[in-house]
């Protein structure tokens, strides 16, 4: 696939549909009737709501279903006849710095024959985030056309801003986030406003500005995957004294788990001009200012849900004194996947464990890979663990988030090649140079090949890292020169110079092995791709760097650079290790070390715990890992932590759901249950555990092809019992004390001496 198909515009642009595993650009067949429409009174400043209405006829049944493409800046709520189709629609800008997605919806279901009125809510932000590229002006873009019909936005559908919200007291959220915090002043049938027989009569009609493809929206691309899951309102588990008149105190509620939520309440207020607040205790998660609600009361009986979301574990509502208390509620949205993989053996902690990274690692699911409440910002270091979770935990939908997330790293490589996150982001351009090293490398978009068998994406993706690899010099010694903003070539603003939280952090280490580990996976590509001349040239750089770092950090029993004053970090050892840059007898000494060094973040801990697995001691890496996460285990939070303790400035400033600490799921699914490809494209399965003092493994997980199983139990005669069930048309080998077992599709149980 060309990286030249993007230059095409608005209606030149086709709906790319084949074979291919993976398609990058996505673009509809627009209806040229349909015009991207806006108010026509200047709403275009920060935080506006906008009510779009229209009303069509349907003579006939319809004789196939009726889809609508719809695009906005930045979120919408849908409304056919009164009823909710879409909450919270839209995704936040953009595929490129200058495109907009765009949503398909099939409304089928809510058409009536007769009149049919059309009601959407638009939150414009009107301001960029470090997740959201702000394109400056507010605006609709509905196309539901089919060979019956034809629905389009244009001049005729009538426009109001919703007078009822409007900005909140201070503070406000805090600035990586585009989002405002919701103010919402309740006024006499200020919630009718998508009913059919709401009175519209004092709105005006909309503005034209353009067709797809058109300024500033630009061109349109198809949202990946479906819209969020959504639970509808539901009760919480233990509100059991509602009804109740309120003393004025904060009321919280608990939640299952930390969930990702829209807070309700139905009241009956004495008076106008009553204060509702409504927030979570993850307000300050992270030690930041996140999002709250205010809602201010008309006189009676009313009923309000918040529409921005929030994220917790307790939802807290402060009700005025005297305001009765009816009902209360909320509604879940969260990323459209399932949980297909699993992880249970006879170690409590490790089940604990397995499952708190699951949860962190879905609640990282929204608009892109990222925390949901400090920043909601998509960092490829952290994308890159969460890929290998995500492969390992979720259905095909999990999938297409990361292949999203790779689409928008090398959509906005910077003219200089290099490429940065977070993005999509209209208020971030800095290069984390370690982190982009690390998702080009063989743990990111290598890896999703190797798991996906996606050659399209590799494809897609090898020009830009191809020229962002250009920007990487090594020095006379042979190891790499910094990339931090020191260099006379680049400008200091243009970086971040981070490794990971914490102290004690030996940076040459770190930086040569990611480098080390990008030339591995684009030499990998290469060989996949046919470039066998540019294979060599990057296997020749791996080569002399392994030499150089071997020659230059090892000081006998670890590794070490010369700039490094402090005691032997764990970090750099960790990833010489998973690098393979460390030859097999520097392992011991190694794992010596690592075993009582315990300097890293839960960032780079995963690497950390992988040495030791790949290093062939599940056991030491086992008890390494329950005692790095032992207070995240034994706390009630759901979640796992951004650092080894919540609210630490050491560690960012500790938010306690991060993605980046879930790597324990991988590891624990890939080694220890031992599932893993045996072949680059995982047409074949590897299953080789190292259950270490475990006793019994159940372990699940999804594969393109079906769902593979299995169980491992060691039994009182000193025999491994192995059940394992592979999906059709898979096959692979068993791998137990060097004895090899092949397997096949189906179920297949046999015994093994342990």
């Amino acid at each position: 696939m060309s990286k030249q198909l993007p230059k095409l515009h608005g209606m030149q642009m086709l709906l790319l549909i084949g074979c291919l595993w993976f398609s990058p650009y996505v673009f509809a067949q627009m209806n040229p009737a349909a015009k991207w429409i806006t108010t026509p009174i200047n709403q275009h400043k920060e935080n506006q709501w906008l009510i779009f209405r229209k009303q069509y006829t349907l003579n006939s049944k319809l004789t196939e279903p009726l889809i609508a493409k719809i695009a906005c800046d930045a979120k919408y709520w849908l409304y056919i006849n009164g009823r909710l189709v879409v909450f919270e629609g839209q995704l936040k800008r953009g595929p490129t710095p200058s495109d907009t997605y765009y949503d398909e919806v099939d409304i089928t279901k809510y058409l009536q024959k007769g009149n049919n009125t059309l009601a959407v809510l638009v939150w414009f932000w009107g301001r960029n985030g470090f997740c959201h590229k702000n394109s400056g002006t507010a605006g609709l873009f509905f196309d539901a056309t089919n060979r019956q019909i034809a629905w389009t936005s244009d001049k005729t559908w009538k426009c109001a801003p919703h007078t009822s919200f409007g900005n909140s007291e201070k503070p406000h959220p805090n600035f990586r986030l585009p989002e405002f915090n919701i103010h919402f002043v309740a006024k006499p049938h200020c919630n009718d406003w998508m009913l059919p027989n709401y009175n519209d009569s004092h709105f005006n009609e909309s503005t034209e500005v353009g067709i797809a493809g058109c300024a500033p929206w630009n061109r349109l691309w198809k949202r990946p995957f479906p819209q969020w899951h959504n639970t509808g309102i539901v009760p919480y588990p233990k509100a059991d004294s509602v009804p109740f008149i309120s003393n004025g105190q904060p009321i919280r509620l608990r939640l299952p788990a930390n969930y990702t939520i829209t807070p309700y309440f139905k009241i009956d207020a004495p008076d106008s001009g009553m204060l509702v607040d409504m927030r979570t205790d993850n307000y300050r998660g992270g030690s930041e200012y996140n999002v709250r609600t205010e809602y201010v009361t008309c006189k009676g009986m009313q009923a309000f849900e918040t529409p921005g979301y929030m994220n917790g574990h307790e939802v807290i509502y402060t009700f005025p004194k005297g305001i009765k208390v009816l009902s209360l509620g909320y509604r879940r949205t969260s990323f459209p996947t399932k949980q297909l993989g699993s992880f249970v053996c006879n170690d409590t902690a490790l089940n604990i464990l397995w499952q708190k990274s699951y949860n962190t690692m879905h609640i990282n699911m929204r608009d892109a890979i990222q925390d949901p409440d400090r920043e909601r910002a998509q960092w490829w270091g952290d994308a890159v663990i969460i890929l290998g979770q995500i492969f390992y935990s979720c259905d095909s939908n999990g999938v297409k988030s990361i292949q999203k997330a790779i689409s928008n790293l090398v959509e906005w490589q910077r003219a200089d090649g290099a490429m940065y996150s977070p993005i999509p982001a209209g208020s971030w351009n800095k290069e984390l140079p370690q982190q982009t090293l690390a998702s080009i490398g063989s743990f990111g978009f290598w890896n999703y090949y190797k798991y996906s068998g996606d050659l399209e994406m590799i494809r897609y993706v090898y020009p830009s890292v191809k020229k962002y690899l250009q920007l990487w010099q090594t020095d006379s010694s042979g190891l790499v020169v910094h990339r931090g903003g020191n260099s006379s070539s680049y400008s200091r603003e243009l970086f971040w110079d981070w490794t990971d939280w914490g102290s004690n952090i030996d940076v040459p280490l770190c930086e040569n092995a990611w480098y080390y580990m990008a030339l591995a996976s684009v030499a990998d590509m290469c060989k996949s791709l046919g470039y066998t001349h540019e294979m060599v040239r990057y296997q020749q750089q791996m080569e002399a760097l392994q030499k150089a770092y071997n020659q230059h950090f090892w000081k006998g029993k670890v590794y070490q650079s010369n700039t490094h004053r402090g005691t032997p970090d764990d970090r750099g050892n960790g990833l010489a290790v998973v690098a393979g840059i460390a030859h097999k007898q520097q392992w011991q000494p190694i794992k010596q070390h690592l075993d009582t060094a315990y300097w890293a973040g839960p960032y780079l801990e995963k690497y950390i715990l992988e040495s030791y697995m790949l290093m062939g001691d599940a056991n030491s890496g086992l008890v390494r890992m329950k005692r790095r996460y032992q207070n995240m285990i034994a706390d009630s939070c759901s979640t796992l932590w951004e650092g080894w303790r919540i609210g630490s400035g050491t560690y960012g400033g500790g938010s306690y759901n991060h993605g980046w600490s879930g790597g324990p799921l991988t590891l624990l699914s890939q080694y220890v249950a031992g599932i893993q490809p045996e072949n680059v494209g995982f047409t074949r399965v590897l299953v080789k555990p190292q259950m270490a003092h475990l006793q019994w493994v159940n372990c699940t997980m999804p594969h393109r092809w079906g769902l593979i199983k299995l169980h491992l139990q060691k039994t009182k005669q000193q025999q491994l019992k192995v059940v394992a069930t592979l999906p059709a048309k898979l096959a692979g080998n068993f791998v137990w004390n060097n004895r090899t077992i092949p397997l096949t599709s189906g179920t297949q149980t046999f015994f093994l001496p342990l």
